[in-house]
């Protein structure tokens, strides 16, 4: 029997930006937010740091092609705004440097916010904006909890606005080609895919450690309190601060940070939603330096039956950071295998292994294109390529998958209470 929660072929299509995009229905708070096809987009980063500073590489180049104004910028660490703000001024513009998120969202004139922040702070902030009327582009994971997910894709289906998830290999059109390949039955039911995200980090210094002195004073101009935000209240601690992806309390690690990528890509090509089990293995094998989440990591993910694609089938999602040999990427079939390569995909046949069909693929896993997709979004309602409903579909097996590690057992998903089972 199909899994209940699978979306219909036609759903799935709509939703990852494969079909033709007509005018949604809008709330009257988002109306007004429907900036014309060549009207200008304004808008301001929320979280100055190191993958904010990578978008802001991409942004400044393209603002007399895309028509955009970068206005402010906000960190709770005043010297890393400032030298956000003197990076645009240096480009030619004019940005406001502001240090409390909330100050950004009053801006009348503010299209969309960009989310850089630790994975903490995405969800109300998020759901802050979406208030305020503002579209958003958040950073991946799109959220640190699955009911904050929950809670994030509510709140961007009652406003209408445009929420653009931080995935940009989905900008890759190679996963949605794969989607209508694997559905029009060109590798016979899908039984099993596999991924990686292998790095090979040095003895001496693991994920995500740099030369951090422990006990560095907090900056004078950086509020430790609004970064701590939800998270539990703490006296200052430097490694949490410049290397927040190794705590619990901010990050989910290997899983929401770089796993999330990958699993968003298998779940556009095969059109999957929730999984039935997942298990994570794993442990702090090479760098017990009071990190909380493992510095090698692996993931089983099963998924239920969905209609044209699949009876049931496994995804493996392998993360070595002590060793960079990958897997192949692919899907496995029961007639073919679709192989990921560097230029698209090739489909080889069962027991002859003759290449049946190749993809070239036009697009790629660029920040810049991401943004494009989220700016046509805004513009025309063109299809996000990374929507909220794939942002909670990659929450919930890296959550559980991280939840199964802690708790040393199996983890199984309540399809009738949305939840992990007890």
């Amino acid at each position: 029997m199909a899994d209940r929660n699978a979306m219909t072929r036609r759903s799935f299509l709509k939703t990852t930006g494969m079909a033709a995009a007509g005018m949604a229905a809008l709330s009257a708070k988002s109306y007004g937010q429907v900036a014309g096809a060549n009207d200008r987009l304004r808008m301001a980063f929320i979280g100055c740091g190191g993958i904010a500073g990578h978008h802001l590489s991409k942004l400044l180049p393209m603002r007399k092609e895309e028509n955009l104004e970068i206005v402010a910028v906000c960190d709770v660490y005043r010297t890393r705004a400032k030298k956000f703000q003197e990076k645009i001024q240096a480009a030619g513009g004019e940005a406001k440097l502001v240090g409390d998120y909330r100050e950004v969202l009053a801006m009348k004139d503010l299209d969309y916010v960009l989310i850089a922040t630790p994975e903490h702070r995405h969800a109300d902030i998020t759901l802050a904006a979406l208030d305020a009327g503002k579209h958003v582009y958040c950073e991946k994971p799109m959220t640190h909890t699955i009911e904050e997910a929950q809670a994030v894709l509510a709140k961007a289906k009652q406003t209408g606005l445009k929420l653009q998830v931080g995935v940009q290999g989905t900008s890759d059109d190679s996963y949605a080609a794969a989607y209508e390949a694997i559905a029009a039955g060109k590798l016979g039911p899908v039984v099993q895919a596999q991924v990686d995200y292998c790095r090979n980090y040095p003895a001496d210094k693991g994920p995500w450690r740099g030369d951090i002195d422990p006990a560095a004073p907090k900056p004078d101009d950086l509020d430790w309190q609004a970064w701590l935000g939800p998270a539990p209240k703490r006296p200052w601690e430097a490694r949490r601060y410049y290397e927040w992806r190794n705590y619990r309390d901010y990050s989910g690690g290997v899983a929401t940070d770089l796993f999330v990528h990958r699993i968003t890509r298998i779940l556009k090509a095969c059109g999957l939603t929730y999984p039935s089990r997942v298990v994570g293995m794993g442990g702090i094998y090479m760098w017990p330096d009071g990190r909380e989440l493992p510095d090698n990591f692996e993931m089983i993910v099963e998924y239920p039956a969905h209609k044209d694609i699949t009876p049931g089938m496994t995804l493996h999602v392998l993360g070595t950071m002590a060793n960079d040999h990958g897997n192949e990427h692919c899907i496995r079939g029961h007639k073919a295998t679709l192989i990921f390569t560097k230029e698209g995909w090739n489909i080889v046949e069962e027991h002859t292994g003759k290449v049946i069909e190749t993809f070239k693929k036009t697009g790629a896993e660029d920040v810049g294109l991401h943004h494009k997709n989220h700016h046509a979004a805004i513009r025309t309602n063109a299809p996000l390529n990374c929507p909220p409903e794939l942002g909670l579909y990659a929450v919930v097996p890296v959550v559980m998958g991280n939840e199964s590690w802690f708790r040393r057992k199996m983890m199984a998903w309540d399809a009738e209470k949305q939840a992990i089972k007890s």
